[in-house]
């Protein structure tokens, strides 16, 4: 017996609306697989820049970096002491309900005997898409190595360039066997499709600040 027509009609606007977001999630991925084309490095293979910016993860309630963001900084003291980084910018959440993300991450980077005037702390760099746009309107940055795990890196470089700045990526995968690394690249499909409208709309940054020359002064100009 075939179903009443309005049921008919419910069924062929579910489908329909999954194809819609499967359209929208696969456009998404496939953008940030496209603009990132080429941009994902190693340590030996980047060129240098001025700066790289560590995007913020989570911190433990002692302060200490959890294995996920303990790993980004890892690869950023790599880029530090082969010269590919001038100055580190380390952006997050620094408030207190994240463990003051960017305080700790700067702790971590000094312990390990990057200088604590070549840190910068981003301390409203709440997503990915804030950092970017901060790095440009906050700090002036316009060229940047961007360092996180290598999941995250397609959508991070892609948010970038997006907002004015030139990015390339350096990625950890040194914690792929750990049980949130799977929840991560899940995680990715709809960032990627916030990510997309955020651009669209023309996103501000959640914490708008005036200028900063704290990287400027950490270079040196």
């Amino acid at each position: 017996m075939p179903f009443p027509r309005p049921v008919r009609v419910a069924l062929g606007l579910c489908v329909l609306g999954a194809l819609s977001i499967a359209a929208s999630v696969g456009g998404a991925a496939a953008w940030a697989s496209h603009s990132s084309e080429g941009r994902l490095q190693t340590v030996a293979g980047v060129e240098p820049h001025d700066v790289a910016i560590v995007l913020g993860a989570e911190v433990l309630s002692d302060g200490t970096p959890a294995k996920f963001t303990a790993a980004r900084l890892d690869v950023a003291i790599k880029l530090y002491k082969a010269g590919k980084a001038k100055v580190l910018v380390v952006s997050g959440n620094n408030s207190a309900e994240h463990h003051r993300e960017t305080t700790n991450m700067r702790r971590y980077l000094v312990a390990r005997g990057v200088p604590s005037a070549k840190i910068v702390e981003d301390a409203a760099g709440n997503d990915t898409y804030d950092t970017c746009i901060r790095a440009r309107n906050t700090f002036g940055i316009t060229s940047a190595i961007l360092v996180s795990q290598t999941y995250h890196l397609p959508r991070a470089i892609t948010a970038c360039r997006s907002l004015g700045v030139d990015a390339v990526g350096v990625g950890d995968s040194s914690v792929a066997k750990l049980r949130f690394w799977r929840t991560g690249v899940l995680r990715e499909y709809p960032a990627n499709v916030k990510l997309a409208l955020d651009v669209l709309r023309g996103a501000g940054p959640e914490v708008a600040e005036p200028p900063s020359r704290a990287v400027a002064d950490a270079l040196g100009r």
